[in-house]
Parts: C-alpha cells; structure tokens; sequence
C-alpha cells in the first residue's frame, strides 16, 4: 500500500491487517506531486521486491485554483496522470517480467468533459478551473491507459482503466468553500462507500475471466465506451510522448529500455 500523510498510511494498513488477518500487509509513503518522491519510490519498492503483479495507480486530487509542483507542473496533471505515468513506467519491467499481470488506472466519468492542449496543459494562459483540470486529468488517465495496453501487447500484461463510480472519499475537499455544501446536500448520500468503490478495483485485479482483457473502460462493473478524445489513438501516442518529457523519461518511457 502506498500512502502520503504516515499515520493514516499506518492506520489503513492496521485496518487491512484486521479484515484480513494477514501479516503481510506493508506500505511505502509517496507524494505523488513530487517526480523525486515518486522515483524513491520506485527505488524503494525494487529494493524490496523482483517482482509486481497488479499495479493499482489510485492516486488522486483536486484544487479550486491552479497550483504548481515542485517541478513546476500544474497540481492536477501532475498528480493525477503524470504520476501514474511516471510510477508505472519506472516499475514496468518488473510487471513485465511477473506477467500474467495486470495495471489498473483509476479514471472517472469526468473525462467525457475533458480536453487536451499541448500548447497550454496546465492552463498556464488562463482559463483553469476547477473541473476543467479534473477532466483533462481523467481523461490522459484513459487514454494512457488505452495506449499502454496497446505497447504490452504480446507481453501477458494487461492495462484498463475504471470510473468505480461517485466514492464517499475526501478526493472534494479541494472544491471551492461555496460548493462543499452543494456535495454534501445534493451528490454525497449517493456517493458508494469506499469499500464499494474498491469492490470494482478488486475484480478488475483478480477476475479470472478478466486476465486477458486489456485496452477497455470500466464503468464499476461495466465495460464502457469512452469518450471520442479517449479513442483517438495519435492523441494516446502525442499524450505519451509530451508525459515522457515532462518526467525526463525517453519517447518509449521504460518499455524498451
């Protein structure tokens, strides 16, 4: 398990150890905004384990007004995609190499909204708002995940992403004050549990009739059309290569490395 604040990263995993009664539950703590923290990571992890059979990229935020990293990425961007890019990227032989094996990435319904401008992906020039940024995030989660399933192929490894549906988490408290009480009134009683989100997580990870299914939107438990953007397969490629710079990795990412 990978979290960021170390007491609630220790507490989930009590919380998993107790559902489980395994004691082979341990974490690693991540700042997803930071391409450093992600590659100690990434370091950290292979220097505990040879292998990596299902890689979750679950990480995930908004802001009402537009930040930067460290790096100097727009916040939402970065953390949303070029975090999974970067992670899945550096540990992708390993996955590779534990094949059959399978790369989840948590996208949303969102995307349908999204747009793409490589002249301007972190709305540097203006225009950012709130769901904007969340929507374009989304939507580089699906269609990276669409075009990493097309360069595994051949290689046992499977990539889909999934909307698990609206999930009772704290993913909002980064909208503006004035909307919080529109959530919590009109949105937050039909949001799923945690646990119920996560439900679709784990068929997507364990299904034996899902291990060569690869390349689709999950929609909770359903296969799903994305939006027209998320299918365009010169956008996938174009998206991979500008995420490659924008992490200092090359064109090809780590595939062929």
């Amino acid at each position: 398990m990978v979290g960021r604040d170390p007491a609630r990263t220790e507490a989930a995993v009590s919380r998993v150890v107790a559902a489980s009664q395994s004691r082979e539950v341990t974490s690693l703590l991540c700042d997803f905004s930071s391409q450093a923290d992600i590659r100690r990571l990434a370091a950290e992890y292979r220097a505990r384990h040879d292998r990596l059979d299902v890689l979750i990229n679950n990480a995930g935020q908004v802001n009402n007004a537009r930040r930067v990293t460290t790096d100097g990425i727009e916040m939402t961007f970065a953390v949303n995609h070029l975090g999974y890019f970067l992670l899945t990227n550096l540990l992708l032989d390993l996955v590779v190499r534990s094949a059959p094996a399978r790369v989840i990435s948590v996208a949303s319904i969102a995307h349908r909204t999204g747009t793409l401008d490589f002249d301007d992906l972190g709305f540097a020039r203006g225009g950012y708002r709130i769901m904007r940024a969340y929507g374009r995030s989304k939507l580089a989660n699906v269609l990276f995940a669409a075009e990493l399933a097309r360069r595994l192929g051949g290689t046992g490894v499977t990539s889909n992403s999934l909307h698990p549906g609206g999930v009772n988490t704290n993913i909002w408290s980064g909208a503006p004050l004035w909307a919080k009480p529109f959530i919590n009134l009109l949105f937050r009683p039909f949001f799923l549990s945690a646990e119920k989100g996560g439900s679709f997580l784990v068929d997507l990870a364990t299904r034996p009739d899902l291990e060569n299914v690869t390349g689709l939107y999950f929609e909770e438990d359903k296969v799903k059309t994305p939006a027209p953007l998320a299918q365009d397969r010169a956008l996938a490629q174009r998206l991979w290569e500008e995420s490659a710079k924008l992490v200092g990795l090359p064109p090809s990412g780590m595939i062929e490395g």
